[in-house]
């Protein structure tokens, strides 16, 4: 009996990496180019916070900017909210050891969350605003012309659910957003990637993870609960998640309700004169007199 001289797993494996970053890649390329998330000249500030989905985001814009048809600059920033048992060195020896420019930010945020929300409650709100505050004044002062943040497709859809069960509206996590204030612009490349290939790749790549002890210890989080529930979809029906993130890319506004963005009212109407409001239609229904005294 002859015996095989390779082994076929290590070329499968490879083979199947191969894949996953070259879709990765298919991806992030083509969410850039949809969105115009990078122009020639751009300094794009990579928010990286230790996770798996801020590692890969940067790993996959460093592979594009090496052949990209425009010419931007990547600088990682870290922001060290002095979390107890964080290990400072981590993301330091990673990023020299890659040859990235990087700043560590430092920032006592830790202590005003564990201060200001009580036991129990949900900290990622105050946590998220203070984060977000010392970016955008650190990509102000440096001069960054992009924000790059790691959401993926599967962030994109949890947040539609979470917008629609607790705030009653249709909206989630844009491509590409401005500021409240306009001077800043955020852009998420991973926009399309699913979460578990960046699972996978971060698995591969064996990126140095740093679990966050504030979010992450609080299993009664809304994101956590419908995670679980797109779970238990994508479990029963494969393929849910993605559609309903195609669905977000398809918006039609004739066939929702919201008047502000399609005109019911003028719809199908045969003259100019003005139309009557609510309170003329309602001003003889006898009950609608009852409930307002």
């Amino acid at each position: 009996m002859t015996l095989p001289l390779h082994d076929p797993l290590p070329r499968k494996a490879s083979h199947e990496r191969h894949k996953l970053a070259k879709r990765l890649r298919r991806q992030v390329g083509q969410a850039i180019a949809d969105y115009g998330m990078i122009e020639d000249g751009d300094k794009v500030m990579v928010c990286l916070s230790g996770g798996k989905d801020s590692y890969t985001m940067l790993d996959i814009l460093r592979q594009l900017q090496a052949k990209a048809p425009v010419r931007f600059e990547l600088v990682a920033v870290n922001l060290d909210q002095k979390q107890p048992g964080f290990p400072e060195h981590v993301l330091p020896d990673y990023l020299r050891s890659i040859g990235v420019a990087f700043t560590i930010i430092e920032q006592d945020t830790y202590s005003v969350v564990k201060r200001v929300v009580p036991e129990g409650k949900t900290m990622c709100s105050l946590c998220s605003r203070m984060r977000r505050g010392a970016l955008y004044r650190h990509a102000k002062e440096n001069g960054f012309t992009k924000i790059a943040l790691g959401h993926h497709r599967d962030d994109l859809v949890a947040t539609f659910f979470m917008n629609l069960f607790h705030h009653a509206k249709l909206a989630s996590m844009p491509p590409k957003l401005a500021s409240d204030d306009g001077e800043h612009v955020v852009i998420r490349p991973l926009i399309t990637c699913r979460e578990a290939d960046l699972v996978d790749y971060a698995d591969w790549k064996q990126f140095p993870i740093i679990p966050c002890t504030l979010c992450g210890s609080q299993e009664n989080l809304q994101r956590k609960q419908v995670g679980r529930m797109l779970a238990a979809w994508e479990k029963e029906s494969p393929g849910r998640i993605e559609t309903i993130a195609k669905a977000l890319a398809d918006v039609r506004p004739s066939q929702l309700a919201d008047a502000s963005l399609f005109d019911f009212a003028g719809l199908g109407r045969h003259t100019d004169t003005p139309l009557p409001d609510a309170h003329a239609w309602l001003a003889h229904d006898p009950d609608e007199k009852k409930g307002s005294e």
